[in-house]
């Protein structure tokens, strides 16, 4: 299984404790109930599922967050490069690009972004 993919409802339940944590176990059963119609059971299961794949952790009952969701969603992409692109982001704005021209603000973004790191080489 991979890290950093989700189900849809992993997804979901991980989106609903990042927008809450720290979250008390008892309070996260109460929206999981409410938002997913989840038995605390099944809100227990998943927890436990996430926090074996370091995403949070359940400390004395209360939930905190392990991994942020921005850390989370790049190595997601670090992981899908890996996947399918030999990790190489040239590959995959050359595959991207074939089908959908980059707008000339994305144009502006990448250069920005490219001349931020060069300065920051040493």
């Amino acid at each position: 299984m991979e890290t950093y993919k989700l189900g849809e409802m992993e997804e979901k339940f991980a989106e609903l404790i990042w927008e809450h944590a720290p979250v008390g176990s008892g309070e996260l059963t109460r929206l999981c109930e409410a938002a997913f119609s989840w038995k605390r059971t099944t809100t227990y299961t998943m927890l436990k599922r996430l926090c074996e794949r370091g995403l949070f952790a359940n400390e004395k009952g209360t939930v905190v967050v392990r991994m942020s969701r921005e850390d989370f969603l790049a190595a997601r992409g670090e992981e899908f490069l890996e996947e399918n692109f030999e990790g190489s982001l040239p590959l995959f704005l050359t595959a991207f690009s074939r089908k959908r021209r980059l707008r000339d603000q994305e144009i502006s973004m990448l250069r920005e972004l490219i001349e931020s790191y060069e300065e920051e080489l040493p």
